[in-house]
């Protein structure tokens, strides 16, 4: 039988980096002369990639800045969280165990995300997790990023996979609508960054807690 992938998003899904970004955002708002968000409002805006979570956050602050600016407020971003990326991430609970008992029934898997892939990769290095993974890819390793699917259909070929034999597994509506447009299945997490309930968003299963992946993708791919 073919190899299952299973294709995960990054942030909010397979790991809470949620503290580490927040504590990077509000770092370079403080340098830029501006108030802190709150953690639970930050928590919204993670899942498009780091400038998109800046200017957001500078949105919900009702404030507008200059492109320069915020490039340059992107540039700080990336150099702080470089270098405190996981001094509070973890896995959510139960990853692991999740991925050894699929990793035994012959799946294999993915990251497909909108954060960059340098530091995708070295944010599972770092956890320790970056080998059980085919393919890290990020917003930059093909010039698209989610919701465009063709960065989904070229992550399962960097896999070795293939879409008939593919699911994707997400936190957010980006994920769901990724995954909807390239032609798979989609499960996703209820536990991660998505503003609103994630069920408004049609995913074929949804799930509160990676022990329950295995019997939803099992139920994809009975043959697994």
């Amino acid at each position: 039988m073919p190899v299952s992938t299973i294709v995960f998003d990054l942030d909010g899904t397979l790991i809470d980096t949620a503290p580490d970004l927040i504590d990077t955002l509000n770092v370079v708002f403080a340098r830029e002369g501006m108030p802190p968000v709150v953690y639970e409002t930050a928590r919204n805006l993670i899942g498009g990639g780091a400038r998109a979570m800046i200017a957001r956050g500078i949105a919900a602050e009702g404030r507008n800045v200059a492109p320069a600016r915020l490039d340059k407020m992107f540039d700080d971003f990336i150099a702080h969280y470089s270098t405190h990326i996981a001094d509070r991430s973890q896995p959510f609970t139960g990853l692991t165990d999740a991925l050894d008992t699929l990793a035994a029934r012959g799946c294999q898997f993915a990251v497909c995300t909108n954060k960059l892939e340098r530091l995708s990769v070295l944010l599972l290095e770092k956890l320790k997790l970056a080998g059980r993974f085919k393919a890290i890819c990020g917003q930059d390793t093909f010039g698209v990023q989610k919701p465009d699917p063709e960065v989904l259909r070229r992550t399962i070929a960097a896999a070795g996979g293939d879409l008939e034999h593919s699911v994707m597994v997400g936190d957010s509506a980006t994920d769901i609508r990724t995954a909807r447009a390239a032609g798979i299945p989609v499960i996703a997490v209820d536990f991660g960054y998505s503003e609103d309930p994630i069920s408004d968003f049609g995913p074929d299963c949804i799930i509160s807690h990676f022990e329950q992946l295995p019997p939803a993708v099992a139920a994809i791919f009975p043959a697994q």
